[in-house]
C-alpha cells in the first residue's frame, strides 16, 4: 500500500501489567498499519491482546500498565511518549472510540441529547444552540428516529441497538480521522448487529475515515475489513487482505477460528478450539499456539516462528511455511467451506454483473 496515505503505524509494541502475582505480558511485539479510508480488523479470542492494543493507541491504559517497548506513530507523534495534556487533544477528537457496552459509556442520569451536545460544546467550542442543532443532525445521521423527541430521553429508554447508535453519534461528534470499534456488536442480536455494521460502513464511506475494528468473530469482519490481523497470546500471527485470510488462511490458529464459525451448512455442534490460551505471566518459549495445535512441529516448542511471506499482502508466523516443513493441507472441513464461499462469491459477482 502507498505509505503516503499512512494514518497510524504501531511498531514492535510491547505492553505489560504489574499484578500481585507477577507481570502479565499482554502485548508482545505487535506491529500494524492503518491507511486513509481503510478498515483493518484485529481478530482473536478474549485475552489475545486486541483491546489492550487499542487502549494503548487511545492512551487509556490502567495505572498498572507498562509500555515496555515500541511506538505508535500518528501525525508525526509517538503516542506512547505523549503526556495526558497533549493526548487530550487527540483522544475523542482525532481518534474516536466505540465501546462494546453502550450502557457503560453513557451517563444514565443525563439525557442523550445533552451527552452528545456536551461533546460538541467542549470539543468544538459550540454554543448550546448550535450544539443542539448539530446533535440532532448527528442523531438523524446514525438512524435514531424522531431526534427532537428522543433528544430529551435517557439511555434506559432506548434499545441496545439504539444506545449503540448514540455512542456512534458521540464518537463522530468531533469529526475524527480514526474510529476504533471495540467489539461494538457483541451484545446485540444478529439483525441489529447487521444494521450497526452497515451503519459503520456507511459512515466510513461518507467521511473517508479510517477504522480499526476489534472482534473475536471473523464472521463479523467478512464484509467490513479491507485487511485483517489475527492475534493470539499478545502477538500477530497472520495478516493479509480479507480475501487472503478467508480464502487462503495459512496459520493453524486462523484455521481454527474460521472452522469455529457457523454458516448455513453447519450441522450439529460447532467445532471448538481445544485447550485454553496460555498464561501470559509465563508465556510459552516457542509458538504460543503449539499446545493447542494438532499440526505443531517439534521446533514450535522451542522457537517462536518468524513471519513467512505468502504474497506481497499476506504473511503468517508459522513454521509450517518453512521450506523444510512437511506440507500440511488446510483441514478438509475448512477447505470445503472455502470452496463453497468462493462459489458463492463467483455466483454473486456473476449475477451482479448482469
Amino acid at each position: 500500500m502507498d505509505n503516503n496515505d499512512l494514518v497510524l503505524k504501531a511498531e514492535n509494541l510491547r505492553v505489560s501489567f504489574r499484578t500481585l502475582t507477577g507481570k502479565v505480558q499482554a502485548v508482545r511485539g505487535v506491529s500494524l498499519e492503518l491507511h486513509k479510508g481503510e478498515t483493518i480488523a484485529i481478530v482473536g479470542e478474549s485475552g489475545s491482546g486486541k483491546s489492550v492494543t487499542v487502549k494503548t493507541i487511545m492512551g487509556i491504559l490502567t495505572k498498572n500498565a507498562i509500555i515496555e517497548e515500541g511506538s505508535i506513530m500518528y501525525e508525526g507523534q509517538d503516542l506512547t511518549k505523549m503526556d495526558e495534556a497533549n493526548f487530550h487533544e487527540i483522544r475523542g477528537k482525532k481518534i474516536g472510540l466505540i465501546f462494546q457496552d453502550p450502557l457503560s459509556s453513557l451517563n444514565p442520569l443525563m439525557t442523550i441529547g445533552r451527552q452528545i451536545s456536551e461533546v460538541l460544546t467542549i470539543g468544538k467550542g459550540m454554543d448550546k444552540e448550535s450544539a443542539k442543532a448539530r446533535a440532532l443532525e448527528l442523531m438523524g445521521q446514525v438512524g435514531i428516529p424522531d431526534p427532537e423527541v428522543r433528544y430529551n430521553q435517557y439511555p434506559f429508554q432506548f434499545s441496545g441497538g439504539m444506545r449503540q447508535r448514540i455512542v456512534i453519534a458521540i464518537a463522530l461528534a468531533n469529526d475524527p480521522d480514526v474510529l476504533i470499534c471495540d467489539e461494538p456488536t457483541t451484545a446485540l442480536d444478529v439483525t441489529v448487529q447487521a444494521m450497526i455494521l452497515e451503519l459503520i460502513n456507511k459512515i466510513k464511506a461518507e467521511r473517508n475515515i479510517s477504522v480499526i475494528f476489534i472482534t473475536h468473530d471473523l464472521g463479523v469482519v467478512a464484509n467490513m475489513a479491507d485487511r485483517v490481523y489475527v492475534m493470539y497470546a499478545g502477538k500477530i500471527v497472520e495478516y493479509g487482505t480479507t480475501n487472503d485470510i478467508f480464502f487462503d488462511p495459512r496459520h493453524p490458529y486462523t484455521w481454527a477460528l474460521l472452522g469455529s464459525m457457523p454458516d448455513m451448512e453447519t450441522e450439529g455442534r460447532l467445532a471448538a478450539i481445544p485447550g485454553t490460551p496460555p498464561n501470559m505471566l509465563t508465556p510459552p518459549v516457542g509458538d504460543a499456539f503449539a499446545a493447542r495445535n494438532e499440526y505443531a512441529l517439534a521446533i514450535d516448542l522451542k522457537y517462536q516462528p518468524p513471519f513467512f511471506k505468502v504474497s506481497d499482502t499476506h504473511y503468517a508466523a508459522t513454521w509450517l511455511l518453512h521450506p523444510l516443513a512437511p506440507k500440511v493441507p488446510v483441514p478438509e472441513g475448512l477447505q470445503k467451506r472455502i470452496e463453497r464461499m468462493l462459489r458463492e462469491e463467483a455466483e454473486y459477482n456473476a449475477s451482479a454483473g448482469q
